[in-house]
């Protein structure tokens, strides 16, 4: 797919299937006569019925399960926004490359494969403080990117991102959608001190009135404020509700960037659940905001879809207690 304009992807963001009633309500039905109390296993019961709603299928799978890691840098880091240099996206790209990064054995014991996809990281976004982030173009480009990455035959997707100096745009994305002002979304980051902390606020605060008039259109938001590696995430949670692929969110960054699609759409983040509560300061609020309890909260901040990836193991158990155990009936247990 690629978008030719804003109101063909607005179009797209507000077409969005509904998925399976059926199928959730089969989940739902076997749960009840296996070998527990009703609603004894919580959240993974309702985990179950999540992946067979979106999937479409009775009996959900994981069999082939991927984790998007997304990059792109940002012409705002020169603002001091960032506590490292633009050049470390590159770097870390690299150590992608050469299984060194923490996703690599993170997706690796989560059984996912690993796709990394650099966004012309040689070209940083404009910096949003004196121009928008990207234009129509370049952000229909990097939307459209996200979408054609994600492909049919996934049962589970994880999306991450890397791009140094990222949670300055998140948190822009954040208050121009939901309110509150700059210094209620904004934290540390990578490690910023308290200098730096107040250069992002004041960053994110001129940014907001640069861009004053676009921020009545959620993608005119993500457009004006955003990265491109944020736009391919809102690209590729797009595809991932058209195809029928439940998606586990990451920290922050991941939660900002598939923002605007719950703006456009009341439950355009139904298909989605949030892997865990980054320790980035805006990130709870913004779950909250979205209505999307976190499955995880383990003090992380790292990105790259960490969370995400841990978040798997938890979706498999889900799994397989449902198709594995026995119902009552199978197991000569007497019911209440």
């Amino acid at each position: 797919m690629s978008f030719k304009s804003l109101d063909e992807l607005r179009t797209a963001c507000l077409d969005l299937p509904s998925g399976s009633d059926t199928a959730a309500k089969a989940v739902a039905s076997r749960q009840n006569t296996l070998t527990k109390p009703q609603g004894s296993l919580g959240r993974l019961e309702t985990i179950a019925a999540w992946l067979a709603r979106w999937q479409g299928r009775d009996m959900p799978r994981l069999d082939r399960v991927k984790v998007f890691v997304f990059a792109g840098n940002h012409g705002v880091t020169a603002q001091g926004v960032s506590a490292f240099p633009s050049e470390v996206t590159v770097q870390m790209v690299a150590n992608f490359a050469g299984g060194g990064a923490a996703i690599n054995q993170l997706a690796r014991i989560a059984g996912a494969d690993l796709a990394v996809i650099p966004l012309d990281l040689d070209h940083p976004t404009g910096d949003f403080t004196q121009t928008e982030a990207m234009d129509d173009k370049a952000f229909l480009a990097a939307v459209s990117a996200g979408y054609d990455a994600v492909t049919k035959d996934l049962d589970l997707i994880c999306f991450g991102e890397m791009g140094i100096g990222n949670t300055t745009p998140a948190a822009a994305i954040s208050a121009a959608l939901f309110g509150g002002g700059a210094e209620k979304w904004t934290g540390r980051g990578t490690g910023v001190d308290d200098a730096g902390l107040k250069r992002k606020v004041v960053a994110i605060e001129a940014g907001l009135k640069r861009h004053a008039s676009a921020l009545a259109d959620p993608l005119g938001v993500a457009a004006s404020l955003g990265g491109r590696e944020l736009a391919a995430i809102l690209g590729a949670t797009l595809a991932a509700r058209h195809l029928g692929i439940p998606v586990l969110l990451d920290g922050f960054v991941c939660t900002a960037a598939a923002a605007p699609l719950a703006r456009l759409h009341p439950t355009g983040l139904a298909h989605t659940i949030a892997a865990h509560v980054s320790a980035e300061s805006g990130h709870r609020g913004l779950l909250e905001a979205l209505g999307l309890p976190p499955l995880l909260d383990l003090g992380m901040r790292l990105g790259e879809g960490s969370g995400a990836c841990l978040a798997v193991n938890i979706v498999r158990s889900a799994l397989e207690c449902h198709a594995g155990m026995a119902s009552f009936a199978e197991a000569g247990v007497s019911e209440k």
